[in-house]
């Protein structure tokens, strides 16, 4: 269904101005991309308690832990790629063992970047995120919950990662949602099947569901948008009341929803489940289109979800 759009990126710029407003302790720290990820807005109107480190992402998150460490609240913000491969052992050692309270915001996620190419196309990013202890990792659906994570994150002592996109995506959460740390996002109930998702996927998700219920079948959509803390008591939940788990998302199948998932079902709840994610690097191209190639799509997660429920009537529970 045709869905309005918005920037994540540009609704995280004009959210941290208004945080920078009401927080003085808040400072943004960036490097030479701070027009591109919108931190702009925040250094404009607050020259000194803005600081540019340039193309050194190892010391922006060194410095943003020395001021978490004199009481301030660090934002950091570049592109994904940038803000946790290259400065991973800083955010080890500097961020997530002593539990520092930095906030790490990264735009042009997955390959949805484009035409940038395979280096800056970031698709293991949550992987590396989700394996730091205490670290609060969020990859909101659209604007409006992105709007909601920051503020969440501005106001919730210790380590955030939070997940953005380069292009405008679709908007699935209403005027009433409300961002839950923690917390699945029920988008749809359904009893035959459930699909999870985060980020764009939730919109690819809900369009997949609406075209399976053409078909007789009736999908659960899951918006999970917090990956640690991880809900695994919605999925546990939704595998006895549906039987059969689809997963979705712009990101490598290993270390992020897939795997998750995949862990609380055999520990909990043993159920058949279908994987829709990349299966290794992509290349440069429109957004649209890498998606298409890359089975990225709703049309994709709905032919998952037939065959994961074919197995689950067979009684099979390996994934696909």
């Amino acid at each position: 269904m045709a869905r309005t759009t918005a920037s994540t990126r540009d609704i995280y710029g004009k959210t941290l101005l208004e945080l920078g407003r009401e927080d003085t302790n808040i400072v943004v720290l960036g490097g030479d991309l701070n027009k591109s990820v919108m931190t702009t807005y925040f250094a404009k109107e607050f020259p000194q308690r803005f600081f540019d480190c340039g193309a050194a992402e190892q010391n922006i998150i060194s410095i943003a832990a020395g001021l978490a460490s004199s009481g301030k609240t660090p934002f950091a913000s570049t592109f994904a790629v940038f803000g946790t491969a290259r400065p991973f052992d800083q955010i080890r050692i500097s961020v997530s063992q002593p539990h520092l309270n930095v906030k790490i915001v990264c735009t042009h996620a997955g390959i949805t970047v484009g035409e940038d190419g395979v280096s800056a196309q970031g698709i293991e990013d949550l992987a590396l995120m989700c394996a730091l202890p205490g670290f609060n990792v969020v990859a909101p659906a659209d604007a409006v919950e992105a709007a909601q994570a920051v503020r969440v994150a501005a106001k919730t002592q210790g380590p955030f990662y939070i997940r953005l996109y380069r292009p405008a995506t679709p908007v699935v959460c209403g005027p009433d949602y409300k961002f839950t740390l923690g917390k699945a996002a029920l988008m749809r109930d359904g009893s035959d099947a459930t699909i999870i998702a985060y980020g764009i996927m939730v919109a690819a998700a809900l369009d997949a569901a609406e075209s399976l219920e053409k078909q007789g079948l009736r999908c659960r959509v899951l918006n999970m948008s917090t990956l640690q803390p991880f809900d695994a008591d919605a999925v546990t939940r939704a595998a006895r009341e549906t039987g059969a788990i689809v997963t979705a998302e712009e990101h490598y199948r290993h270390g992020a929803l897939a795997s998750l998932v995949a862990q609380t079902l055999a520990e909990q709840s043993p159920a058949p489940q279908g994987v829709v994610a990349l299966d290794g690097y992509a290349e440069s191209g429109k957004a649209d289109e890498l998606l298409a190639k890359y089975g990225l799509t709703a049309r994709n997660i709905e032919r998952v979800v037939l065959e994961t429920v074919g197995r689950k009537q067979q009684g099979l529970s390996c994934s696909a």
